[in-house]
């Protein structure tokens, strides 16, 4: 209590010593007690004695392979004595292991009993299979085989093997300095040596507190956004230019200057794990705080909040963040004002669900939490005429603006959108009603571990506050769900209060992997991970980050030769792992990296077999995302790596192209699921229509015309009975039930099967197979 009327400099001086008292009286209260050793403390420089340690995972030892010793042809050992007896050995070495005394000596001095084990299996082989012995050791075993000497001596020369089999032993100490991650404040020297003054700007989604903070930013004289996405990053970018405020956009993939020259500007639009801390800035804005406890990302906040180089720091979040945030403030001394904002437009739960997709109505969103239900959900709308938009987390920025512009255009047809939570940030949309298809969706733990849980209250407001946003159309929002069922879940978890964030995120740096390495040289970059994290010790606001898909990476490259900075940079590029294709991409780039030979525009040209074309069924999509990612990883290397991706520029253009056919792709998704069902059903009847015509009107009226001819076609054909499947084209012609493009189609797919059947040969464009019809 005393302490908080202290002032800031003399808190921030005092932080050290309270935190260490807190984690003595907490972790090792008989230690104090009984006069162990204390800690030597330096000002806030500290080093710990060995009980303020966890003891360390000795699972992720491996031990290494030595490789036999040269000792040279004379057995001078033999000469000074005389010839081991080899099984009289093999008694005393055994002899050695049984004896709990040699045990605990072990123990401490750092092998516990799998390690004393493994040590003693290696030591064991080393003095079988080696001829000739060290002199020392074969002095010692010659007299323990006489008679004048006891097992026990042989442990020195025992523990100077198991160092060498585990080389950590020797220098634990300094590792465990190393991976001491209890002072990130002290990280950042640029921050330290200012007074920032911290602004947090809390309230719920729509209530006008990044508004505010992005104001103070154009009026400085020099300024810095961080947000969580690149749509965010972009969209500052445009609002401050358009503003007259010149600014760079940064993100992992691009860099943007605005001067023609290439100057840097004094306003920059990052996203968050792009930000500089060492350029000085007048304001900083971090929006989205709450993702400090993000498991994957929350150490770029941490590193934002304390390391950003600013006179003034404006966080924007969720009032969850504050306790944290003002915690954190306190061990670099420096006070939180805290401002609140209230929603500016009323948000409304009904009291009924939608139940079914005929009460839908123009503004309407639901909400999904997987692929398969956004293309199930679509496909039923469409189904009843309507018209959809559709988001998820994998399409391009593009592609979800152009989506978002669609639906949120007065004259377009689409009232409609169909998305994840990819909807919660990033994106302004006109939405009068969240309709939450599921409660239900699958997270990642802080164990890195897949799981399946109702969605939290945290992520339930944010989705919801995205409808009756006050510059939408829409001023009052609503919020129910899709089933009955789920209603009053939705209710119970809304009325919750939002759980206080108790830690922040943190992650090794390249600099502390390096020095690891150094000390563990023949570790791999994974193990020397898993070792830094089992040893690494936290402050109690602070956690480790998930690290599994580095690990990932890590792992997958550690075959080719590549220096550690260039690995460590590999292993942090932004994949997703359950994409193979993209998985395989960055090891072919590695292994192209790893050569010294450039990756130009014609290499990566082939390996995505460019050009690519429009997509025919939702598989087809899927893998232009994909490739999209690709571009992506290219371009995020190239801007760590420029003289080894060195066609940035022109990577960037076919990425934008590939964007406007994923748009294509996505603007007639029903179309792709129609033919995605149609492949795994081999249905004649849906496969013509599902296919359509690859060509697109520029024209608006023609777009809805064609749909709804298309609905027309669909609804009478299937009244057909299903005897008339046989002889479906001849029917159609018939009842004049077909027109010539539906025609030119089927007799497409006639052609197709017939040459899977071996009755013609290569497939050509439709024109030409009309051609070789005629000549047959």
């Amino acid at each position: 209590m005393y302490v908080k009327r202290l002032p800031p400099v003399l808190r921030s001086c005092l932080h050290p010593v309270l935190q260490d008292l807190k984690s003595a009286v907490h972790r090792k209260p008989v230690a104090l007690l009984s006069g162990s050793r204390p800690g030597i403390w330096s000002g806030t420089a500290r080093t710990f004695s060995n009980w303020d340690y966890k003891p360390p995972d000795t699972s992720l030892f491996v031990p290494r392979q030595l490789k036999p010793p040269d000792n040279g042809d004379t057995d001078i050992g033999a000469e000074l004595t005389q010839t081991l007896n080899r099984s009289e050995v093999l008694k005393i070495l055994n002899k050695f292991y049984k004896r709990k005394e040699m045990q605990r000596l072990g123990s401490e001095n750092g092998l516990d009993a799998r390690l004393f084990h493994q040590a003693f299996i290696s030591f064991r082989k080393y003095v079988m299979e080696t001829d000739p012995l060290q002199v020392d050791l074969h002095i010692i075993l010659n007299d323990v085989c006489c008679g004048v000497g006891h097992v026990d001596d042989l442990f020195p020369l025992f523990m100077r093997h198991a160092k060498q089999v585990f080389p950590m032993l020797d220098c634990m100490e300094d590792l465990r300095k190393i991976s001491d991650l209890r002072l990130p404040p002290n990280w950042y020297p640029e921050a330290r040596s200012i007074q920032r003054k911290i602004i947090f700007h809390s309230g719920p989604t729509n209530s006008g507190k990044t508004y505010h903070a992005i104001q103070r930013y154009l009026s400085a004289k020099s300024g810095v956004y961080c947000g969580p996405l690149k749509l965010l990053a972009h969209e500052i970018y445009q609002k401050s230019n358009d503003s007259g405020v010149p600014c760079d956009l940064i993100t992992g993939e691009e860099l943007v200057h605005v001067d023609p020259e290439g100057r840097h500007a004094a306003h920059a639009a990052c996203t968050i794990e792009m930000c500089s801390v060492t350029s000085p800035y007048e304001v900083a804005v971090i929006d989205e705080i709450q993702m400090i406890r993000d498991p994957s990302r929350g150490w770029a906040w941490t590193r934002a909040l304390l390391g950003l180089c600013a006179e003034e720091i404006h966080i924007c979040g969720e009032a969850a963040a504050i306790n944290l945030v003002t915690e954190l403030m306190f061990t670099t001394g420096e006070e939180v004002e805290v401002r609140n904002y209230e929603r500016l437009t009323p948000l409304k739960i009904l009291d009924q669900a939608l139940e079914s997709l005929d009460n839908l109505r123009p503004g309407d969103c639901i909400v999904c939490f997987n692929k398969n239900d956004i293309y199930s959900v679509s496909r039923q709308i469409e189904a009843k005429g309507l018209e959809c938009a559709v988001i998820y987390g994998s399409l391009p920025p593009g592609t979800k603006l152009a989506q978002a512009k669609k639906f949120n255009d007065p004259e377009d047809p689409c009232k409609i959108l169909v998305a994840t939570d990819a909807i919660g940030m990033g994106l302004n949309l006109s939405i009068k009603r969240i309709i939450f298809n599921s409660l239900v969706k699958p997270n990642i733990n802080e164990k890195g571990e897949k799981e399946i849980d109702t969605i939290s209250t945290s992520q339930a407001l944010q989705i919801s506050g995205r409808a009756g946003r006050f510059s939408s159309l829409f001023k009052d929002g609503e919020v129910t769900t899709m089933f009955r069922d789920d209603l009053s879940l939705l209710k119970e978890i809304l009325r919750k209060t939002v759980p206080a964030i108790e830690t922040a995120g943190l992650h090794p740096t390249a600099d502390q992997i390096e020095m690891f390495a150094y000390h563990l040289p023949d570790a791999t970059l994974s193990n020397l991970i898993d070792i830094f994290v089992s040893l690494s010790q936290v402050d109690g606001l602070y956690f480790v980050c998930n690290i599994d898909d580095f690990k990932f990476v890590a792992d997958m490259i550690q075959h080719i030769p590549l220096n550690l900075r260039a690995r460590y940079v590999f292993c942090t590029a932004p994949i997703n792992r359950k994409q193979p294709f993209v998985c395989t991409s960055l090891l072919k780039f590695a292994r192209q990296f790893s050569r010294n030979e450039p990756l130009t525009f014609d290499w990566i040209c082939r390996h995505i077999n460019w050009p690519v074309f429009s997509p025919k069924t939702i598989k087809d999509l899927m893998h232009l995302e994909a490739v999209h990612d690709i571009l992506d990883l290219y371009l995020w290397l190239s801007y760590r790596f420029m003289d080894m991706f060195p066609d940035a520029n022109l990577v960037r253009e076919i990425q934008k192209e590939l964007d406007s056919i994923i748009q294509m792709g996505v603007y007639d998704i029903t179309k792709l699921i129609r033919a995605s069902e149609s492949a795994a059903s081999g249905s004649v009847l849906e496969s013509p229509e599902a296919q359509g015509s690859d060509e697109r009107s520029d024209s608006r009226q023609n777009q809805i015309l064609r749909t709804q001819g298309q609905r027309k076609t669909r609804g009478i054909m299937q009244q057909i009975p299903g005897q008339l499947k046989g002889t479906l084209a001849s029917r159609l012609v018939q009842q004049g039930l077909l027109t010539p493009d539906q025609l030119q189609q089927l007799e497409k797919e006639w052609i197709t099967r017939q040459h899977e059947n071996g009755s013609v040969g290569t497939q050509q464009q439709p024109s030409i197979l009309k051609g070789k019809r005629r000549k047959k």
